[in-house]
Protein backbone atom coordinates (compact mmCIF):
# COMPACT_ATOMS: atom_id res chain seq x y z
CA UNK A 1 0.00 0.00 0.00
CA UNK A 2 1.53 3.37 -0.91
CA UNK A 3 0.85 6.41 1.06
CA UNK A 4 2.20 9.91 0.13
CA UNK A 5 2.89 13.34 1.68
CA UNK A 6 2.58 17.00 -0.11
CA UNK A 7 5.38 19.01 0.71
CA UNK A 8 4.91 22.97 1.44
CA UNK A 9 2.35 23.31 4.29
CA UNK A 10 2.80 19.17 5.27
CA UNK A 11 5.89 18.03 5.40
CA UNK A 12 7.58 21.57 5.39
CA UNK A 13 6.44 23.83 7.75
CA UNK A 14 7.46 27.48 9.66
CA UNK A 15 9.37 26.98 12.86
CA UNK A 16 7.02 29.99 13.43
CA UNK A 17 3.92 28.22 13.45
CA UNK A 18 5.16 24.72 14.18
CA UNK A 19 7.56 22.66 15.86
CA UNK A 20 10.41 21.35 13.48
CA UNK A 21 13.38 19.44 13.05
CA UNK A 22 16.49 20.64 14.31
CA UNK A 23 18.38 22.61 11.15
CA UNK A 24 20.85 20.79 8.86
CA UNK A 25 24.39 21.28 9.40
CA UNK A 26 26.42 23.84 7.12
CA UNK A 27 26.57 23.78 4.58
CA UNK A 28 23.35 22.04 4.35
CA UNK A 29 21.21 24.42 5.65
CA UNK A 30 22.52 27.04 2.95
CA UNK A 31 21.64 24.82 0.37
CA UNK A 32 18.22 23.29 1.77
CA UNK A 33 16.17 25.94 3.56
CA UNK A 34 12.92 24.15 4.00
CA UNK A 35 12.23 22.62 7.73
CA UNK A 36 10.69 19.87 8.61
CA UNK A 37 7.70 19.54 10.69
CA UNK A 38 9.27 17.78 13.55
CA UNK A 39 8.73 13.71 13.66
CA UNK A 40 8.72 13.25 9.69
CA UNK A 41 11.73 11.46 9.46
CA UNK A 42 10.59 9.10 12.29
CA UNK A 43 6.90 8.65 10.85
CA UNK A 44 8.12 8.23 6.97
CA UNK A 45 10.86 5.18 8.46
CA UNK A 46 7.46 3.66 10.86
CA UNK A 47 5.72 3.98 7.94
CA UNK A 48 8.04 1.92 5.86
CA UNK A 49 8.96 -0.73 8.54
CA UNK A 50 5.00 -1.44 8.63
CA UNK A 51 4.95 -2.22 5.01
CA UNK A 52 3.96 1.02 3.51
CA UNK A 53 5.91 2.56 0.34
CA UNK A 54 5.99 6.43 1.05
CA UNK A 55 5.78 9.04 -1.96
CA UNK A 56 5.90 12.62 -1.87
CA UNK A 57 2.77 14.09 -4.15
CA UNK A 58 3.54 17.81 -4.36
CA UNK A 59 2.41 20.37 -6.78
CA UNK A 60 5.68 22.43 -6.74
CA UNK A 61 8.17 21.87 -9.69
CA UNK A 62 11.16 21.19 -6.68
CA UNK A 63 13.48 18.64 -8.95
CA UNK A 64 13.16 15.30 -7.92
CA UNK A 65 16.75 15.32 -7.49
CA UNK A 66 16.52 17.90 -4.76
CA UNK A 67 13.58 16.56 -3.15
CA UNK A 68 15.83 12.89 -2.45
CA UNK A 69 18.59 14.79 -1.87
CA UNK A 70 17.44 16.91 1.20
CA UNK A 71 15.01 13.78 2.75
CA UNK A 72 18.70 11.67 2.54
CA UNK A 73 20.17 14.29 5.14
CA UNK A 74 17.58 13.48 7.64
CA UNK A 75 17.95 9.30 6.59
CA UNK A 76 14.63 9.33 4.76
CA UNK A 77 14.70 7.82 1.45
CA UNK A 78 11.19 7.79 -0.25
CA UNK A 79 9.63 4.87 -2.47
CA UNK A 80 8.56 7.38 -5.34
CA UNK A 81 8.20 11.37 -6.09
CA UNK A 82 5.44 12.65 -8.21
CA UNK A 83 6.46 16.82 -8.83
CA UNK A 84 4.72 19.44 -10.96
CA UNK A 85 6.62 18.40 -14.04
CA UNK A 86 6.01 14.36 -13.29
CA UNK A 87 2.20 15.47 -12.96
CA UNK A 88 1.55 17.52 -16.06
CA UNK A 89 3.61 14.52 -17.98
CA UNK A 90 1.58 11.45 -17.05
CA UNK A 91 -1.95 13.00 -16.03
CA UNK A 92 -2.34 15.72 -17.85
CA UNK A 93 -0.49 14.87 -20.80
CA UNK A 94 -2.89 15.98 -23.66
CA UNK A 95 -5.93 16.15 -21.94
CA UNK A 96 -8.04 18.61 -22.90
CA UNK A 97 -10.07 19.47 -19.66
CA UNK A 98 -7.64 20.71 -16.69
CA UNK A 99 -7.47 17.99 -14.25
CA UNK A 100 -6.92 18.60 -10.38
CA UNK A 101 -3.33 19.43 -9.23
CA UNK A 102 -3.29 15.45 -7.76
CA UNK A 103 -4.65 12.22 -8.46
CA UNK A 104 -3.52 10.30 -5.99
CA UNK A 105 -5.24 7.23 -7.09
CA UNK A 106 -3.61 7.55 -10.80
CA UNK A 107 -0.40 6.36 -9.23
CA UNK A 108 -2.10 3.80 -7.05
CA UNK A 109 -1.51 5.32 -4.01
CA UNK A 110 -3.75 4.49 -1.17
CA UNK A 111 -3.83 7.47 0.95
CA UNK A 112 -1.91 10.93 0.15
CA UNK A 113 -1.44 13.48 3.20
CA UNK A 114 -2.42 17.14 2.32
CA UNK A 115 -3.37 20.73 3.91
CA UNK A 116 -5.50 22.18 0.65
CA UNK A 117 -9.32 21.94 1.13
CA UNK A 118 -9.40 21.90 -2.53
CA UNK A 119 -7.38 18.69 -2.58
CA UNK A 120 -9.24 16.85 -0.33
CA UNK A 121 -12.15 17.34 -1.67
CA UNK A 122 -11.18 16.34 -4.66
CA UNK A 123 -10.60 12.98 -3.02
CA UNK A 124 -14.58 12.35 -3.15
CA UNK A 125 -14.66 13.55 -6.99
CA UNK A 126 -11.95 11.42 -8.04
CA UNK A 127 -12.16 8.93 -5.45
CA UNK A 128 -8.91 8.21 -3.74
CA UNK A 129 -8.56 8.73 0.29
CA UNK A 130 -6.81 11.64 1.91
CA UNK A 131 -6.46 13.18 5.33
CA UNK A 132 -5.76 16.75 5.88
CA UNK A 133 -3.07 18.17 8.07
CA UNK A 134 -2.27 21.69 8.19
CA UNK A 135 -2.84 22.82 11.79
CA UNK A 136 0.01 22.03 14.65
CA UNK A 137 -0.55 18.83 16.49
CA UNK A 138 1.35 16.46 18.16
CA UNK A 139 -0.71 13.81 17.73
CA UNK A 140 -0.21 13.75 13.56
CA UNK A 141 2.03 10.94 13.26
CA UNK A 142 -0.28 8.42 14.83
CA UNK A 143 -3.68 10.11 13.24
CA UNK A 144 -1.98 8.96 10.22
CA UNK A 145 -1.11 5.98 11.20
CA UNK A 146 -4.34 4.75 12.21
CA UNK A 147 -6.09 6.40 8.85
CA UNK A 148 -3.51 4.28 7.01
CA UNK A 149 -4.13 1.40 9.00
CA UNK A 150 -8.08 1.56 8.42
CA UNK A 151 -7.05 1.69 5.16
CA UNK A 152 -5.53 -1.29 4.85
CA UNK A 153 -7.99 -3.20 6.81
CA UNK A 154 -10.80 -1.52 4.55
CA UNK A 155 -9.11 -2.73 0.97
CA UNK A 156 -7.99 -6.45 2.66
CA UNK A 157 -11.71 -6.83 2.98
CA UNK A 158 -12.31 -6.26 -0.23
Amino acid sequence: MRVSFDLDEVLFVSPATHKTEPPLPFPFNKIYKERLRLGTPELIRSLQEMGYEVWVYTSSFRTENYIKHLFRCYGVVFDGIVNADRHLKEVQRGHSETLPQKLPNRYRISLHIDDEAIVCSMGRIYGYDVYQLNAEDDQWKEKIIRQAEEIRKRNASI
